[in-house]
C-alpha cells in the first residue's frame, strides 16, 4: 500500500521528535553538567564507567576532570564500543552476559580493592550495565546468572523483578559497588533507563541499597513459575538464610543526570502545541500497552508522546523486540478498528536497540500491514511466533538507528492526522 505524501511527512516529522527525546539524553552533556555543578572532592580518583553510554560517559568526565584518574576503567556492549583515552575499555555481553563482562567485573573489583578514606570512585552509571558486569555471588557460574537471564526475559517479567533477583546472585549489584569500595567515598552519576527512577533498580543499582532480600527474590521467581526451571545452584543459593548485616557503608552521593521524563519533556518542545504526553509509564505487556497507544488515537487529531518500558512474554522463536513487536501489534489493531490511513506510530528504544536485535523499534502507519501481506507475510502469524522483525522489514517499516551511546528505555510517538 502506497503512503500518501502527509503520511511520510508525518512519520519524518516524528522520526524528527523521536530524536529530540534521543539528544536530551546525551550523556556527555549530562556529565559535563553535573560535574561542572558540583565537583568533586579532593582525593585519588578511580574512574569506573559502566553501561551502553559508559564510553561518551567516561570521556566527558576525564575531561571535566581535569587531572587523569589514577585509574580508569570502561565497561560497554560492542555497538557502543568506542576509544577512551587513558581508560582502560572492556566490550561485553548484553542482554546475555558473557565470559568478557565476568572478566571485566573482577577488573572493576580488583580496581576497587584496597582503597583508603582519601581516594574517591566516580562511578558512570547507565541502562544495560547489570548484564554488562556479572559477578556471581560465591557458588555460582556465569552460566548459572546467564540462564536466570534467559528465563526472566523470556517471562514478561519487569525490570525491577529482573533487578531484585539478580541483586541477590551478584557481588557487585544492589550496592555492592560501595562495599567493593569501602572506605572511599563513592559519587555515581547515573543515567537512568529506569521508570520511576529508583537509583536501586538502574544497572540493578551497584551504588544504592538492594531492592529486597532472597526471600522476595524467591517469591518473585515462583510467581512467574520459574522456580523449578532454575538451576540447581541458584535454588541452593536463594534459599540460604539471609547474611549477616553488614556494617554501615554510608551512601553514595548519586546523582540522576538524565533520565526517559526529561527525554520526553524534550520530545514535546521538539513537537510544539500540539503534543500531548499520553503516559510517562507506558509498561507492562506489550498487547496492554497498544490498547493504551490505541486509547489515544480515538482521543483525537494531535501528536501523542510516550515514555516506559514494557514487556513481552516469549511465546515463538522468532526475532524482534518489545519496540517491535508493540508498534506491530498498534498496526494489526488499527486495521481491525478499521482507522483511516491518515496516521502513524513510532516506538523504539532510546539506545537504538531493541532486544537481542540491530533495530531500534518500529514505525507503522495505516497500509503497514497491508505492505507485510503483499511482501507475502502473514502479520498475525508472525506477531503469534515473536518474529515482528522480519514483518517490519518487509514493509519497509522497520527503524534502524544504530546504536546511540546511551539509553533512558524506550520513546513512543503517535500522530493522528485528522
Amino acid at each position: 500500500m502506497t503512503r500518501s505524501a502527509q503520511v511520510d511527512e508525518a512519520r519524518d516529522r516524528a522520526l524528527s521528535i523521536f530524536r529530540a527525546g534521543v539528544r536530551a539524553a546525551d550523556p556527555a552533556r549530562a556529565v559535563e553538567r553535573s560535574l561542572a555543578e558540583r565537583p568533586l572532592p579532593p582525593g585519588r580518583v578511580t574512574l569506573v564507567a559502566f553501561g551502553k553510554a559508559a564510553p561518551r560517559m567516561a570521556t566527558a568526565a576525564m575531561h571535566a576532570l581535569g587531572a587523569p584518574p589514577a585509574r580508569a576503567l570502561v565497561v560497554t556492549n560492542d555497538e557502543n564500543l568506542a576509544e577512551v583515552p587513558g581508560a582502560e575499555l572492556f566490550a561485553a555481553g548484553h542482554p546475555v552476559p558473557d565470559a568478557r563482562g565476568a572478566a571485566a567485573a573482577e577488573a572493576v573489583l580488583a580496581a576497587l580493592h584496597g582503597l583508603g578514606e582519601r581516594d574517591q570512585v566516580l562511578a558512570l552509571v547507565s541502562g544495560g550495565g547489570s548484564a554488562l558486569l556479572p559477578a556471581p555471588a560465591a557458588g555460582l557460574t556465569l552460566a548459572d546468572k546467564a540462564e536466570v537471564n534467559r528465563l526472566l526475559l523470556a517471562s514478561g517479567a519487569d525490570i525491577s523483578e529482573m533487578n531484585l533477583v539478580r541483586q541477590q546472585l551478584s557481588r557487585l549489584k544492589g550496592g555492592g559497588m560501595l562495599r567493593a569500595a569501602a572506605p572511599a567515598a563513592v559519587t555515581a552519576l547515573i543515567l537512568s533507563d529506569v521508570i520511576g527512577d529508583d537509583t536501586r533498580a538502574i544497572a540493578s543499582g551497584p551504588t544504592a541499597a538492594p531492592l529486597g532480600t532472597r526471600e522476595q527474590a524467591r517469591a518473585a521467581l515462583e510467581a512467574r513459575g520459574l522456580w523449578q526451571a532454575l538451576p540447581e545452584a541458584v535454588r541452593q543459593h536463594l534459599e540460604r538464610d539471609e547474611a549477616a548485616p553488614l556494617p554501615s557503608l554510608g551512601s553514595a552521593d548519586n546523582r540522576l543526570v538524565g533520565s526517559n521524563r526529561l527525554s520526553v519533556e524534550a520530545m514535546a518542545a521538539e513537537a510544539g502545541d500540539a503534543a500531548r504526553i499520553g503516559s510517562l509509564a507506558l509498561c507492562g505487556d506489550v498487547a496492554s500497552a497498544a490498547e493504551e497507544v490505541a486509547r489515544a488515537w480515538h482521543a483525537g487529531p494531535g501528536i501523542t508522546l510516550f515514555g516506559g518500558e514494557t514487556t513481552v512474554i516469549v511465546r515463538g522463536k522468532g526475532q524482534g523486540g518489545r519496540n517491535q513487536e508493540l508498534a506491530l501489534r498498534l498496526a494489526l489493531l488499527a486495521e481491525r478498528q478499521g482507522w483511516p490511513a491518515d496516521w502513524c506510530f513510532l516506538q523504539a528504544g532510546s539506545d537504538g536497540r531493541d532486544g537481542p536485535t540491530d533495530a531500534a523499534g518500529g514505525l507503522v502507519d495505516g497500509g503497514t500491514a497491508a505492505r507485510i501481506r503483499a511482501a507475502g507475510l502473514d502479520p498475525e502469524a508472525r506477531l503469534a511466533a515473536n518474529d515482528s522483525l522480519p514483518a517490519l522489514d518487509a514493509a519497509g517499516d522497520l527503524l534502524r538507528t544504530g546504536g546511540t551511546g546511551t539509553n533512558v528505555a524506550d520513546l513512543g510517538v503517535l500522530i493522528r492526522l485528522s
